[in-house]
């Protein structure tokens, strides 16, 4: 079927207009770009509204607004837990108890944390993973912005690859850091403008959310569950069989709620980095909070609509369809591109096709910035080239270092573009890799933080067993339907799971154990190789108590935290 927009002139202009925002955000920060402080760490100077935003658009990318609308389709409204419990709880945490540690020790990434709270080893072996990660992270965002320009655009691929790949190395190499953050800004409210009208106009077509109720009933029994389990996110998780997820409630409390959750948002250096960039421990620590709030309501942008597709696409005479794959199926990445297609008319498309593209370069642009200063600060400083004591003289070649390290990254992302499409799930494919390398890391961290008797033989020994065992697990186990190994079963199946997402869920909670589990047993049995003095502003117990006494009410992050709670708490009952 047809994918292509006709697009207007004024479409176009609005995109050209949004392209050249972004370039000229760069050049506009390129003379702040003095050291690899400023370039790589924005110089510690970013307030926490921006930062904030920030932290959330970072996580709003390509597969995000595209996988998430899709996911509303294929799940339902169960979906929404990867916004309320997959997230929200863990981002409090993050603010409340984590962030005086990554913020406080000085540390300039995960990594070096790692070093400073265990050794050498353990960071070496962590920036690795995370260079690897970012990279094809990366590499998959810029392979689905070509793949969407050339099937809703007409566009060459290899020509809208190298495009977008050179658009966002032009303001993250003059800009640095401070420029990814200001465009992620910028490219979150274009996301919500642009996505806006999209939401409402279906919504208005399929009668609002009871009018939507209604018209799913059917749909939904015919599939064998229960009339409203596809706008439910609870009611419906007594047992697996029961829900589209294919996962039981301790599935998801544990596996999504604890594991991946907090494995992602207080662990994955691209995401706490907007924070350790922040211009106080105060607003640091305020981050989170203040992108949890619009994160909470991201799933009425995108999910809602995704699921109203699904009365859309058993209604002949709305005339919505996807583009079906070779096995008659249909494609459910492409529903948010058809519902653009279908309701915005000519400027607003623009506008909505601009937020897609904002959204896929919003998590390039995340990625790329993290890899250098990764690469920078715990592989060519540690491993290659460390410092001479002349801080003048390393600030500036660290800070060429950075330059080259975004212009390799951008090239091995495009190299990793090409890999991805060789798979058949990508969405997929990068969720495990997030179960495999987060999970058994949160535990590495988590232990790390509020256990002094954790040592770094320990955190090692945990950290790699837990992703060799991931890699295992996945390697043995593989979804109902699953078509290619990406999807596991590569050394035999032993296990099949009903969904990509059960299998995903288990990887990381048992990758998670046995980290933990190697971590404690290794820590017991060996002598701790930190003293008390050491670990003052690394763990909880050995470190003093902030004082928030001269920070006004309102603006303490607890206060922020409560109402975060509240709403969440709210929404989880109104949805329940």
């Amino acid at each position: 079927m047809d994918t292509k927009f006709a697009l207007h002139g004024i479409d176009y202009l609005i995109m050209i207009v949004y392209f050249v925002f972004v370039l000229g955000i760069g050049w506009a920060l390129k003379k702040y770009m003095k050291n690899a402080a400023a370039f790589l760490e924005a110089g510690r100077s970013i307030p926490a509204w921006v930062a904030g935003l920030a932290f959330i658009s970072t996580n709003l990318g390509a597969l995000e607004v595209m996988g998430m609308t899709g996911s509303g389709l294929k799940y339902g409204m169960l979906t929404a837990h990867f916004y309320w419990i997959g997230a929200i709880p863990a981002m409090v945490f993050l603010a409340l108890f984590m962030m005086r540690f990554y913020y406080g020790s000085k540390a300039r990434s995960v990594p070096e944390y790692l070093k400073l709270r265990f050794d050498e080893k353990t960071r070496g072996l962590n920036a690795i993973l995370f260079a690897v990660m970012t990279v094809l992270a990366s590499g998959i965002s810029m392979y689905a912005l070509a793949l969407l320009l050339e099937n809703v655009l007409g566009w060459n691929f290899n020509v809208s690859l190298f495009a977008s790949a050179a658009i966002v190395l032009g303001y993250t190499y003059l800009g640095g850091l401070s420029s990814a953050i200001y465009n992620e800004v910028l490219q979150f409210f274009i996301i919500v403008i642009g996505l806006l009208p999209m939401a409402f106009l279906v919504m208005k077509d399929v009668g609002g959310w009871s009018g939507m109720q209604a018209s799913l009933a059917p749909i939904v029994e015919s599939k064998g569950f229960a009339a409203d389990a596809w706008t439910t996110t609870w009611k419906y998780t007594g047992t697996g069989s029961a829900n589209p997820l294919g996962v039981a409630w301790y599935g998801i409390f544990v596996g999504l709620g604890f594991v991946l959750s907090f494995g992602y948002w207080c662990t994955n250096f691209l995401i706490v980095q907007r924070a350790m960039a922040a211009e106080s421990m105060t607003a640091a620590r305020k981050v989170p909070l203040i992108g949890a709030i619009p994160k909470m309501f991201i799933p009425f942008l995108i999910i809602v609509p995704g699921i109203a597709a699904l009365v859309l696409l058993n209604d002949p005479l709305k005339g919505f369809a996807l583009p079906l794959n070779d096995a008659g199926q249909p494609i459910y990445d492409y529903t948010i591109i058809m519902l653009l297609k279908q309701y915005l008319p000519a400027g607003v498309l623009g506008l909505g096709v601009t937020a897609l593209l904002a959204s896929f370069m919003s998590g390039m642009a995340g990625n790329v910035s993290a890899f250098n200063t990764v690469w920078t600060y715990d592989i060519y400083q540690s491993y290659i080239r460390p410092s001479t004591g002349n801080k003048e003289a390393d600030d500036k070649h660290y800070l060429k270092v950075g330059k080259m390290a975004t212009i390799v990254g951008v090239i091995v992302s495009i190299a990793a573009a090409y890999i991805a499409s060789k798979f058949g799930n990508i969405m997929d494919f990068l969720q495990t890799i997030f179960s495999m390398i987060n999970a058994p890391l949160f535990a590495v961290i988590f232990l790390g933080m509020f256990w002094k008797r954790s040592t770094g033989n320990a955190a090692f020994t945990g950290l790699l067993a837990g992703f060799l065992v991931a890699l295992v697990h996945h390697g043995l186990t593989q979804p109902e339907g699953a078509t290619t190994l990406v999807k596991g079963g590569w050394l035999g199946v032993v296990h099949t799971y009903p969904v990509e997402m059960a299998q995903n869920f288990w990887t990381a909670i048992i990758a998670f154990t046995v980290a933990t589990l190697l971590m404690v047993i290794i820590s017991l049995l060996s002598k701790r190789t930190k003293s008390d003095a050491e670990l003052d502003g690394l763990v909880y117990s050995m470190t003093k108590k902030l004082d928030d006494s001269g920070v006004v009410w309102y603006n303490r992050p607890w206060f922020l935290a409560l109402i975060v709670g509240i709403i969440m708490i709210v929404l989880s009952i109104l949805f329940w």
